[in-house]
């Protein structure tokens, strides 16, 4: 599956006061911005749009459904977004004029091919404004460069996209030889993770959970973004993610919320975070945790939730 992972560094051109948890706020914006920037019909609604089958606005945020024919061989009924938005997991909310802040544009598939169209629709989210407003206008800012692989994807100073290759194979890879026999790992949960599990949201982490999560998470991604669903042991694996013991856990659960502009009200979305270590043979699992840790995991992903690292303590 292509992989992008895209750095965006901005600076506030006014003071600002953002939510605590900012991916909510960038999403709507940005799907806003992009549907201005790239809608020729200005319909209000995409699903009778002539031009869907062609659309930027409609391959990211109007993802289509795996056609009757093919939804019955679907691990997932309903394919993944190609995208997620990261920005830095920190509670700070008020930002100084001239103070830098970054976030991170995750692209799958054959979204990469239009990371023009994305950092024009950021630049035009800096132009309109952003959070609460103060004295009756929403805080600006300037998107100074975009950074892909350590190198320059874009900079506000020669306004233009550079030419190269910043997406790669995101694939699979087996754990090298020192963690093939890994008896410890510890995941830190570092925005909330919302997972359902026997049709309710877990407030709990047994191991089994989070394989399933990411056998779900691993084969949505793959079929509708890459060479289609890995060949694995699902059930296998599950079984034997069954034996793996929770060694320690701070896991709790924590709310927050956030107002959806499509239903009209506040919502609740409330996930874990903290930390827990598991023990057992891990070996098998590391290309599954690790595949994850680039692309989150669980539910509401586009809003940035579900960012997890892991550590080998022992490897």
């Amino acid at each position: 599956m292509r992989f992008g992972r895209y750095v965006f560094s901005c600076v506030f051109k006014d003071d600002a006061i953002l939510p605590e948890y900012k991916g909510s706020t960038f999403r709507g914006l940005f799907g806003h911005a992009l549907k201005k920037v790239v809608c020729a019909l200005k319909r209000e609604d995409c699903r009778d749009c002539l031009l869907r089958s062609r659309c930027v606005y409609a391959l990211v945020f109007e993802t289509t459904p795996p056609s009757a024919a093919n939804a019955g061989k679907a691990r997932i009924a309903a394919p993944p977004h190609p995208y997620v938005i990261s920005p830095v997991a920190t509670p700070q909310t008020r930002y100084r004029q001239g103070e830098s802040f970054d976030f991170t544009l995750l692209l799958f598939g054959q979204a990469n091919d239009y990371l023009p169209y994305f950092v024009y629709a950021f630049a035009q989210i800096g132009q309109a404004g952003v959070g609460k407003s103060i004295k009756g206008k929403r805080a600006t800012f300037s998107l100074e460069k975009v950074i892909a692989g350590g190198e320059i994807a874009y900079s506000a100073d020669c306004g233009k996209i550079v030419e190269g290759q910043f997406a790669h194979e995101l694939l699979l890879t087996d754990a090298p030889d020192e963690q093939r026999t890994a008896d410890v790992l510890e995941i830190n949960l570092l925005t909330p993770l919302r997972l359902k599990y026997d049709n309710h949201l877990e407030a709990s982490l047994p191991f089994h959970i989070l394989v399933r999560a990411a056998l779900r998470r691993i084969s949505s991604l793959m079929a509708a973004y890459g060479a289609g669903e890995p060949a694995l042991d699902y059930r296998g694996l599950v079984a034997r993610a069954r034996d793996i013991r929770i060694l320690s856990s701070s896991l709790r659960w924590f709310d927050w919320q956030r107002y959806s502009n499509r239903q009209d009200q506040a919502m609740l979305m409330g996930g874990m975070i903290g930390k827990v270590s598991y023990e057992g043979n891990l070996g098998e699992f590391l290309p599954l945790i690790r595949f994850c840790e680039k692309v989150h995991l669980g539910k509401q992903t586009t809003f940035g939730l579900g960012k997890f690292s892991m550590h080998l303590p022992r490897a």
